[in-house]
């Protein structure tokens, strides 16, 4: 009977699965997004959200903690170097699972499972949105702009 036993076991041995859930959370830290299974992929939300929450504080205990999930030196270098500093304000899911249809050969369910933070396409539709202002009457008040305005990355001269 399976009577408490709540996560997917993935067809593999507890070695087998952890090793797996290991280097498929270093291949997300290291390349910010990867392609799986459906199934893999939520089993690997469950394995490396506690890791992420953990590499918000940067202390030895929480490395050494993180090391011992992941035993990459890399991996846990890259995570508190670069995703943490990214994740710091966020209260919760790190992670974004996309569906992408099935898999020709055996109509496995496939998807993709990145980093929240590191996806610009969300990002980007959020201020164009939030640019994009409009009245009751249907037109948007228009703002004059005077002389010369520089940029930090492109100056603009009229």
């Amino acid at each position: 009977m399976r009577h408490g036993k709540k996560f997917n076991h993935l067809g593999r041995t507890s070695s087998h699965r952890g090793a797996l859930l290991k280097n498929m959370a270093i291949s997300l830290i290291e390349h910010k997004r990867i392609n799986t299974t459906l199934a893999k992929a939520k089993e690997l939300r469950v394995f490396v959200e506690p890791i992420l929450n953990r590499a918000k504080d940067d202390s030895m205990h929480s490395r050494r903690m993180v090391f011992k999930k992941l035993q990459d030196k890399e991996a846990v270098t890259e995570l508190f170097r670069e995703v943490s500093v990214k994740i710091a304000d966020r209260p919760g899911g790190y992670t974004r699972i996309l569906k992408t249809g099935t898999r020709l050969g055996d109509n496995a369910e496939m998807c993709i499972i990145e980093l929240v933070d590191y996806n610009d396409t969300y990002v980007l539709t959020k201020e164009k949105s939030a640019s994009k202002k409009r009245t009751r009457r249907g037109s948007a008040k228009k703002v004059e702009t005077t002389g010369t305005e520089t940029t930090k990355n492109n100056p603009v001269t009229e």
